[in-house]
């Protein structure tokens, strides 16, 4: 079949790309505090550096998904978007006496703005592919497409670890570089989708009386404050094990750990999923969420307990992440579906990766890392009421 073959093969490169951008991430985020600090930069500039990639997804990926549903070219936009990214990247290249935190923040800046683009409209393609008759999205085979991201993921943080420990920092600039090359090639190599003329969807309603319905605006209140609590660990986690004297090995090992076992989960989550509505599981990530970061601040000088907090990664990240994806195709059906991936990033990891990487930063310079992983732990107790407010009312108006 013709269309069955076209769906497979969109699906198998949004994996490759998948694969590829993840491991740029995977190579980037925990390992860039550990090189601006070796550049001697102070925590608050490593804090709000590391912001950048939050303040570009208050804006970004909303301007990237509004004119992918009005234009209809959503692999073209990846596809360009990707290479403007990795010409970003160059700025990284500037030799420390004439490098800045103005140079490094216009580089990270400019090179998450354009890549704020790639996976919303990656997600959206992937959602068009695996709808189902009832309107809702196939987990199973989402899984299957995802779980690639996170191999990448895995990849890199355990090769950086180990590349970081034997060459030293100042190779992160070039091995950055490479992997959003790797990206490039990736977004080249999707197939051009056939686009429909917007008359030929079903009408949709618009998006601001979506956003008015209490149930989504709970939904997106809980997904802000699970991933606000997630800050801690994307911004800090490296720097808090640096500072109790934990090698960068270490360090990537215990990144790695979570990913293993995310990689499982998305294998597996097909007949998981089933034994719970979705909203449940957005409360599961929630309470698991608090845990995880209670410990990790409360027992981070034993590794033991580090590993096993960083094994529920499968439930706080990836059960979290298929979950919203879910409801967010279902609550943002036809041409509003891009603008909602791109709602989901803006509102879930814009805002709150700006507020946690910047209030973190001031919160450290005070109390210590510490003290952010149990604020982190709070912020997720009240993402589970939340969360659990959207099930009331999503039951309700069903």
């Amino acid at each position: 079949m013709p269309e069955a073959a076209a769906s497979k093969r969109t699906l198998a490169a949004c994996s490759a790309l998948s694969c590829a951008y993840f491991a740029a991430i995977g190579g980037f985020n925990p390992y860039a505090p550990l090189w601006y600090k070796e550049l001697g930069l102070p925590v608050v500039a490593i804090g709000l550096l590391v912001s950048l990639a939050s303040w570009t997804r208050l804006f970004a990926p909303y301007a990237w998904g509004a004119l992918a549903d009005r234009r209809g070219q959503r692999t073209k936009i990846i596809r360009w978007a990707a290479v403007t990214s990795f010409v970003a990247g160059l700025g990284f290249l500037v030799p420390p006496p004439w490098a800045s935190v103005t140079t490094l923040a216009a580089a990270t800046f400019l090179m998450f703005t354009f890549n704020a683009a790639i996976v919303p409209l990656m997600e959206t393609l992937v959602a068009a592919q695996l709808m189902t008759a009832e309107g809702g999205m196939d987990a199973r085979r989402y899984g299957q497409v995802r779980v690639w991201g996170s191999v990448g993921f895995l990849a890199t943080v355990l090769l950086a670890g180990w590349w970081f420990e034997h060459f030293g920092m100042q190779a992160f600039a070039i091995t950055t570089l490479v992997l959003l090359g790797l990206v490039v090639v990736m977004a080249w190599r999707l197939p051009e989708q056939p686009e429909q003329p917007h008359s030929a969807h079903a009408p949709s309603p618009p998006i601001a009386e979506v956003m008015r319905r209490p149930e989504v605006r709970w939904f997106f209140a809980g997904v802000f404050l699970t991933v606000l609590a997630h800050t801690a660990l994307y911004t800090f986690f490296s720097l808090y094990l640096d500072s109790l004297g934990y090698g960068k090995q270490i360090v990537g090992l215990l990144w790695a750990a979570s990913v293993v076992v995310e990689i499982a989960w998305f294998a597996l989550q097909g007949r998981v999923m089933e034994r719970g509505s979705l909203h449940h599981w957005l409360i599961a990530a929630a309470l698991a969420t608090a845990l995880r970061f209670g410990v990790t601040g409360a027992f981070a000088g034993s590794l033991w307990v580090l590993f096993l907090a960083q094994c529920l990664h499968a439930i706080t990240f990836a059960a979290q992440h298929t979950a919203c994806i879910a409801l967010v195709t279902r609550y943002f059906p036809g041409q509003l579906r891009g603008r909602g991936q791109a709602l989901y990033t803006v509102l879930g990891y814009g805002c709150s990766g700006v507020l946690g990487s910047l209030a973190g930063a001031w919160l450290v310079s005070y109390t210590g890392y510490a003290a952010v992983f149990g604020v982190a732990a709070l912020a997720a107790l009240l993402s589970a009421f939340c969360c659990w407010r959207s099930l009331v009312l999503d039951v309700r108006q069903a």
